[in-house]
């Protein structure tokens, strides 16, 4: 079968994969390329990519939480993540430790059943001490050294959906979260 049934996931990887129960995604350079488009009127434009938003969406059909901190604050950030049913967005977060305490409590997880996927040195805080720290291959090199896991995918470009399939095949549900549309 191809894609992620030939994926070989490394045991120490798996182990930590089996945990998760929480993903917070990065926005800038993880769910979308990095780039910042700025129309003519000042409005800002952010593009997303569609296996992504399909990876959140088995995400959620797995009964796994999502949520989103992310220092920039877009409409479009808002817009994506409703229409994606993402559990909790924080925008604006400049120390994104604060937030990630905030979602914790929330969602009632340690940090070994948390993945993290940044990108950049505002995210190492939460690198430090999440179950499963990834980071996108594009991502800043000083990061990649707080990483378990770097995507083969580039940001913006189908890694946060890599890690999806990566921890939904570890936790034994790809099958499951996958049958109406492969069988």
């Amino acid at each position: 079968m191809p894609g992620i049934f030939n994926m070989k996931i490394d045991k120490r990887i798996r182990e930590k994969a089996e945990k998760i129960k929480l993903l917070i995604m990065d926005v800038d350079g993880v769910l979308t390329p990095g780039y910042i488009l700025i129309s003519s009127t000042g409005s800002e434009i952010k593009v997303f990519d569609v296996q992504d938003g399909l990876g959140i969406m088995l995400w959620r059909k797995a009964g796994l939480k999502s949520a989103i901190v992310t220092a920039g604050r877009a409409p479009a950030v808002k817009y994506r993540a409703e229409c994606l049913k993402v559990d909790k967005v924080y925008q604006h977060a400049m120390k994104k430790l604060i937030a990630y305490g905030k979602l914790k409590k929330f969602f009632n997880v340690s940090d070994n059943q948390i993945c993290f996927i940044g990108d950049d040195l505002i995210d190492v805080p939460i690198l430090k001490r999440v179950g499963l720290p990834c980071v996108v291959p594009n991502g800043h090199h000083d990061v990649k050294g707080y990483a378990s896991y770097i995507c083969k995918t580039p940001g913006g470009r189908g890694a946060v959906r890599e890690v999806i399939d990566l921890i939904l095949k570890a936790k034994g549900v790809w099958a499951e979260v996958t049958k109406d549309y492969i069988g």
